[in-house]
């Protein structure tokens, strides 16, 4: 993983210290860190500025934190934004298109419907930037019809919408294991252990192209679980489940996909949602490099769990189809020029320039690592780039 500036990670437990001790026994080219979580740890003075706190270990993230110990646009961006006074946030809207204008040559504005009201409103602006997540990007754009654009803005090569790509999580392994009954963990930690891709790195030494991170830790169950004991109450029921079980490791894949212009999203010809825009049409699959890729994650894990010590192993192919996980990118790709790519190095429409998309719609290619900081890097890239240009006069 790329290194920089963070803030301390949180502890390794007993068990997940003997999985990256024997990992450095048995292999070279196996490490396992602590993945970039974005938990303040120990907050800084910028953080305590913009009204955060420090990470309870609560693990209740998905909740949303009131701490803003858990970075989120809620808890950080947004707020600090309104401080300056120039941030108008307008709810219960949904954006229909980008509107062009035939006779400048740039987007105009962005029509909106209320949701509400299924009212429509046309806001009017100099630079858009467009963020609505990447297929509900591609929604947009293919959905931004005009006489100089009659397949979506941008779409004279015909790309928009293909080379859609994702993450690869169907492969997990998870494992019992003994020796470490005199020990337990304490809190409940909100981060997993990565075991850094170690697969066709500085070559290609696998039937197939690509890697995969794998997120791992240990824990430790109860002894009796909670609907075991639902017969006992009071002191009974809390000594019941304050008794400690076994420990357990697991291990599961992200994988990278290779962009295929035969992944496609598109705009339905008759349906529509409730508020009369176009349903998005997904056709993606796996293809046999995924299949690869999943089968030695598989036998690796097992391997890696063999070794650490466990018992009871079971390696897992959910063979769940995509859309079910996360990390969607593509269809909206950066490139070098207008005939194989929508975006220009400062994810900049190449025919459109006052239109940035700087969400996963802009990803030529997934890689293997977890893409959200690299979305914020490349959005206050192009934000910079965009004021400059503003300021020049060629926007």
């Amino acid at each position: 993983m790329p290194d920089g500036e963070f803030l301390p990670p949180f502890d390794f437990n007993c068990v997940e210290e003997h999985m990256r001790d024997t990992l450095k026994e048995h292999y070279t080219d196996r490490h396992l860190v602590h993945a970039r979580w974005a938990h303040l740890t120990e907050p800084k003075e910028i953080h305590l500025e913009q009204g955060r706190g420090k990470c309870q270990a609560r693990n209740l993230c998905m909740r949303g934190c009131p701490f803003g110990g858990y970075f989120s646009s809620v808890s950080s961006t947004l707020p600090w934004a309104s401080k300056t006074g120039n941030l108008t946030i307008r709810p219960f809207s949904v954006v229909h298109s980008v509107l062009y204008d035939e006779n400048t040559g740039k987007a105009s504005g962005v029509k909106v419907i209320d949701t509400n009201s299924h009212e429509e409103i046309v806001y009017n602006a100099r630079i858009i930037f467009l963020n609505a997540s990447a297929l509900n990007s591609n929604l947009i754009l293919l959905n931004s019809k005009s006489d100089r654009f009659p397949h979506g803005l941008g779409n004279d090569n015909g790309l928009l919408g293909r080379y859609i790509c994702f993450h690869i999580y169907r492969g997990s392994v998870h494992g019992k294991i003994a020796g470490f009954e005199d020990k337990y963990v304490y809190g409940r930690n909100p981060t997993d252990l990565i075991l850094v891709n170690y697969r066709n790195l500085k070559q290609k030494d696998t039937d197939y192209v690509g890697g995969f991170t794998t997120f791992c830790g240990a824990y430790r169950e109860r002894a009796q679980k909670l609907k075991d004991s639902d017969t006992l109450i009071g002191a009974d029921f809390k000594h019941a489940i304050s008794e400690p079980g076994d420990w357990h490791i697991f291990m599961y894949m992200q994988g990278e996909t290779i962009p295929k212009e035969t992944n496609t999203v598109s705009l339905s010809n008759d349906k529509t949602d409730q508020w009369g825009i176009p349903l998005l049409i997904t056709d993606v699959g796996y293809d046999e490099n995924d299949e690869k890729m999943v089968a030695d994650f598989l036998e690796q894990g097992t391997e890696m769990l063999e070794k650490f010590g466990c018992t009871e192993i079971t390696a897992t192919d959910t063979k769940r189809p995509p859309g079910l996980d996360i990390h969607e990118m593509g269809g909206v790709r950066m490139g070098k020029n207008q005939e194989d790519s929508l975006l220009n190095e400062w994810n900049q429409m190449h025919l459109c320039k006052n239109v940035f998309v700087t969400d996963g719609a802009c990803m030529p290619s997934t890689g293997n690592q977890s893409p959200s900081i690299l979305y914020m890097a490349l959005t206050a890239r192009a934000a910079n780039y965009a004021v400059d240009d503003f300021k020049k006069g060629n926007l």
